[in-house]
Order: C-alpha cells, then structure tokens, then sequence
C-alpha cells in the first residue's frame, strides 16, 4: 500500500508544479490550440491557449513510478513496465500530431492513416510481448483469452489475441481522444477509471491464487505493480486537472488523450478486467458511441441523430453551459465506474 501512495503523491505533486512550468514554456513558443473553423464558436476563444499538456502527465506519471520503486527498493515489474510503454508510445503519437498542428497553424496534425500506424505498431508491440515474460509461478502479464472479471476458459490464440488488443488500445486511445473536447472532461472522465483500477489492482493482490488458492482467487501478474502505475498516472492527472479544469489554462493534446487510453487499455489487459473496461470507462464508450450513430446514420439517410458530434458538442450547441455539461458527464463517468466495479466485487458477496 505505502508504494501505491508514494506513486499518487509523487505523480501530483510533479504535476501540480510541472504544468504551471509547461504552460508559461509553450505559451512563449507559441504553443497554442488550433480551432477547426466549423466547430462550436464558442470555442474560438480558446485559440491560443497552450496544449501538449499530456506530456506533463506522461513524464509524471513516469517519474512516480520510478519514485515509487526507489522509496519502496521494489524492482520494477514486467507487468508495469509494459503498461508505462503502451502509454508512453501512444503519448509520443499523440505528441507528433500535435507537434504538426502547431507547426502548420492547422486543426489537424498527422494523417488518419499514419496516426492509426503509429498505433497499430505500438500495439502490436505490446500484445506480442504481453503474454511473454513468465514470473517463478508461470504467470505471464497476459493470456491469449478475452477476459470479463477474469480470463475466460477457452483461448483464441495469437493472432485472435493480437487483433483483439489492437482493437482495445486503438479503440481506447480514440475514446479519451473523443471524450477531450471541454475544459477539464477527458481528465476527470478518465481520472475515475483509474481510481478503479488503483482498487481493482490491490483487491486482487489481497486475494492472488498464489498467496490463498481459493474458488474467487485471481492469477495475475504483478497486481500491486498495477496498482503503482494507475495511482501515478491518476495522481500526475489530479495534479494536471488543477490547470485543466473550466476555464482550462492548458490543454492535454492529443499527447494526453492517446497515452491515458493507452493506459487504460493496458491495465485492462493486464488485470484480466477487458470487458469490464466498457462498463468502467461507459462515458468514453457513450461519446465514442454517438460519433459513430453520428456518422452511419448520416450516411444511410442525409440527416442528423446529433445536432453535433461528439455528444459534448450536441449539448453545447442546445445551450448548456459547458461547466454543467463537463460536471453532469464527470457525474456519468463516476456512475459508470461504479457500476463496473460493483460488478467486479460482485462474485465476492455472501450467497443467499
């Protein structure tokens, strides 16, 4: 436990004083958020504003963790270290897009097709060597198996689980992605998924199959180490969140959105929880959701389901207030969160 606390307030007391730093670095070299001609017009006011901000979550997070290990003089774990690497990548993707919107002065950065590579090799990566890397019991980071609360029983082998990830990390990074549209959303949206798995993490080291082989024990690899890593970056996303929240003086970027999906994806897999991520990330799911009625839709019939998407948007552009709309979906995402975890404890209540 003293590791997940040194990681939490290490990642927020480096954040909370880093982003400050950031914001006066980019606003001098003009940093500044592009704004797509055709978008919400309230938003044209925020040009300008400093973004790549997700950096400073990033290398928080990262030296949180390494605090965390130095403190406690606990190596780090495979488990954790392919977690920290799938966000890490995913956050030097997001950079890059970002970096090329500034340097352009345009509202797009890299191709949809060069984005989606840079994904699909920092994926592919991960999910090659996630189910590699036994520990002394056998135990890798991962199995070749979809898991709900645990592995399923049956495996749908390399390449079925490599597909799989990829459409985890790909997807996941392109929710946060979509959810980062208001001051303050993607990084409390997110922030509860991660105090989730802070929970989920611990509650299966206190009940490993190594420690106490029982009906409800849990064979995963490295759950404290987890743990470690969901509070550094949810501490680094606190800290981010003070600077972040309405009116934003920064902005995540593409940086921040792309690493805390990858990140999320990551500990989903590592934790066996995959599925379970619909249910605890459901608000990031419901935006990514209307994108997609959104734009099948439009397609079938000419029309609109949405007045704009995503459904951040749509609810602007009916007039609500975008502080009232950035609380009722944080409200949202800890209902979500709850219900998911709610039915991760669930197998663990006394039967009737």
């Amino acid at each position: 436990m003293t590791d997940i606390i040194i990681a939490g307030a290490v990642g927020l007391i480096l954040s909370m004083l880093g982003t400050p730093l950031a914001i006066r670095l980019f606003s001098r070299r003009g940093y500044g958020q592009q704004i797509r001609e055709e978008g919400v017009q309230a938003h044209h006011g925020k040009r300008g504003t400093p973004t790549m901000g997700g950096t400073v979550i990033v290398l928080a997070a990262l030296l949180a963790y390494g605090a965390s290990h130095l403190a406690t003089l606990a190596p780090p774990t495979v488990s954790g270290m392919l977690v920290l690497f799938l966000m890490t990548g995913l956050g030097a993707v997001g950079f890059l897009d970002d970096f090329i919107k500034i340097y352009k002065q345009r509202s797009l950065g890299l191709r949809s097709g060069a984005k989606a590579l840079g994904q699909l090799v920092i994926g592919a990566v991960f999910a090659f060597l996630v189910v590699r890397e036994p520990n002394v019991y056998g135990i890798t980071p991962a199995e070749t198996r979809i898991s709900f609360l645990r592995d399923f029983d049956w495996s749908i082998g390399i390449v079925g689980f490599t597909i799989w990830v990829l459409i985890m990390i790909v997807g996941f990074s392109n929710a946060v992605n979509l959810t980062d549209g208001l001051d303050g959303l993607a990084s409390g949206a997110t922030g509860v998924v991660l105090g989730a798995y802070v929970l989920i993490g611990n509650w299966q080291l206190r009940n490993n199959c190594i420690d106490q082989l029982g009906p409800n024990c849990y064979w995963v690899r490295d759950p404290l180490d987890l743990a470690v890593v969901a509070a550094a970056v949810l501490g680094a996303l606190i800290g981010f969140l003070w600077w972040n929240a309405p009116p934003a003086r920064i902005f995540m970027g593409d940086t921040g959105s792309l690493a805390l999906g990858g990140v999320l994806a990551g500990l989903a897999i590592a934790t066996r929880t995959q599925l379970l991520l619909i249910i605890l990330a459901g608000l990031c799911v419901i935006i990514t959701l209307s994108v997609i009625i959104q734009v099948g839709f439009f397609k079938m019939t000419g029309k609109r389901v949405f007045r704009m998407a995503p459904l951040q948007h749509h609810f602007e552009l009916k007039g609500w207030a975008e502080t009232t709309i950035v609380v009722r979906f944080w409200l949202v995402a800890m209902l979500c969160a709850a219900l998911g975890l709610g039915l991760f404890y669930v197998e663990w209540m006394p039967k009737p």
